[in-house]
């Protein structure tokens, strides 16, 4: 069923809203897929915090119009299904790219980042990219690493002493 004037301009308002504050997004071609295999990434999408949307090629211009995701739409062409990161960068990627590797019709078309447009093939460098809680703990790991070294630094004189006085004291027990 088709939709009327106001449903179209709802639609692309949401669209724009998600797209206004979303890390990233990625265009996929879902042709051949089965509505099963849709609703099982929709559950994924869900899980992971992915806002997923099929969304008729004129209407998601529109709505992408205003955002940083603006230069994505020339590359929107045949039936897509659009995914939005809203927590981090890489989550729709990974979504994506486990997806497809079980779903040999389910390709990435097109993928942007803060802005950025990138070839499908720049989908692998995208999903790498770690999480906010691991992107936190490798930050806090450089941020504790000297601090680390420095108190080993001013710990081994001492350490040093209590070494060697242990060596006298058995040296003087074995005589």
């Amino acid at each position: 069923m088709p939709l009327k004037l106001e449903g179209k301009v709802a639609l692309v308002s949401e669209v724009n809203e998600v797209a206004a504050q979303a890390h990233s997004v990625i265009a996929a071609e879902y042709r051949g897929l089965k509505v099963a295999e849709m609703d099982e990434l929709r559950k994924k999408a869900r899980n992971d915090q992915v806002y997923l949307r099929v969304v008729k090629n004129t209407l998601a211009r529109r709505a992408l119009e205003g955002t940083s995701f603006e230069p994505l739409g020339e590359r929107l062409v045949g039936p897509l299904v659009l995914g939005f990161s809203m927590q981090d960068p890489g989550a729709v990627a990974r979504l994506f790219k486990d997806f497809a590797k079980s779903h040999d019709k389910f390709q990435v078309k097109a993928l942007a980042i803060s802005g950025q447009v990138l070839e499908a093939t720049d989908l692998d460098r995208l999903a790498s990219l770690p999480t906010r809680d691991q992107a936190i703990a490798m930050l806090m790991g450089v941020m504790k690493a000297p601090i680390e070294k420095f108190v080993r630094t001013v710990n081994e004189p001492v350490a040093k002493m209590v070494r060697t006085l242990a060596a006298v004291r058995d040296q003087k027990q074995a005589a």
